[in-house]
C-alpha cells in the first residue's frame, strides 16, 4: 500500500517553506499540474481537455520524452501553457548523489532549450515523487529554479484506486490557489481521464479559472 497524502499538511508547507506549495488564495485561481510528459495520446487528450474550458496549465516534462515526442511539446507550448522540469531521466532525488541528479536536471534544461522555439524558460522544477534532498534543492534554488510542490494530489498514478476516490482527492481538497498534481501518463491514465474533465466542469461553474504557474507567481 502507497503512503501518501491527498493534502499536504501546513506543517511541512511551513518546514520546507523555500518550495512553493500553493499560490494566494484572494482569488478564484486554480494551478493544475502534470507530470511525466509529454506522452502520445495521453498529452493530447489532456490538451484537449483544457482547451474546451480555456484553461491553462504547468507540465513538467521528463526530457527524455520531449526529445521522444517533439511534436507534442510543440503542442503544449503553443497552446500557451507553463513548461516545468521533471529531470532528464525522471530520476529520485533520495536514490542519487548531488552530481548526478544536478546534471540531469541541466540536461533536462539543454532539452527543454533545443525543442522550445520561443527559447523562453520559467526554470520552474518539479522533483519526481517528490523526493529531493535538501542539499540538492539548495543547489537548485542557488541557479534560480523554482521548486514547485503541491498542495493537492489526485493520486492518478495509484493503480489500487478507483476513479472516483481520485476525483473525490481532487473535489474534497482544492480551493483558491491551490495547485493540483496530475500525470499524463500511460500509469495515471484512465483515473486522470476520469477525474479531469470533471474537475474542469465542476470548478468552471463556481467561477474559478485556471491558470498556468511561471516564475513569477507568488508564493504562499
Amino acid at each position: 500500500m502507497k503512503t501518501y497524502l491527498p493534502r499536504t499538511p501546513r506543517f511541512m508547507m511551513r518546514f520546507f517553506s523555500k518550495y512553493t506549495w500553493r499560490f494566494p488564495s484572494k482569488k478564484k485561481e486554480i494551478f493544475l499540474t502534470f507530470d511525466d510528459g509529454p506522452t502520445p495520446e495521453i498529452t493530447e487528450f489532456v490538451l484537449n481537455e483544457l482547451k474546451k474550458h480555456n484553461a491553462k496549465a504547468t507540465f513538467f516534462c521528463i526530457g527524455k520524452n520531449i526529445h521522444n515526442h517533439p511534436d507534442i511539446f510543440a503542442k503544449i507550448i503553443a497552446d500557451g501553457h507553463s513548461i516545468g522540469n521533471h529531470t532528464q531521466n525522471h530520476l529520485k532525488g533520495w536514490k542519487s548523489d548531488n552530481s548526478t541528479y544536478l546534471k540531469n536536471v541541466l540536461e533536462c534544461n539543454k532539452t527543454i532549450t533545443q525543442f522550445n522555439n520561443s527559447k523562453v524558460q520559467q526554470h520552474l522544477f518539479r522533483p519526481p515523487y517528490g523526493k529531493i534532498k535538501k542539499s540538492q534543492a539548495k543547489k537548485l534554488l542557488k541557479r534560480g529554479y523554482k521548486i514547485i510542490m503541491w498542495d493537492v494530489l489526485s493520486a492518478d498514478f495509484d493503480t489500487s484506486i478507483s476513479n472516483e476516490k481520485c476525483l473525490n482527492n481532487v473535489l474534497k481538497n482544492t480551493k483558491e490557489g491551490s495547485i493540483i498534481v496530475f500525470h499524463d501518463s500511460v500509469k495515471a491514465a484512465e483515473r486522470m481521464k476520469y477525474t479531469l474533465p470533471k474537475v474542469l466542469k465542476e470548478f468552471s461553474k463556481k467561477g474559478f479559472t485556471f491558470k498556468a504557474i511561471t516564475k513569477n507567481s507568488k508564493q504562499v
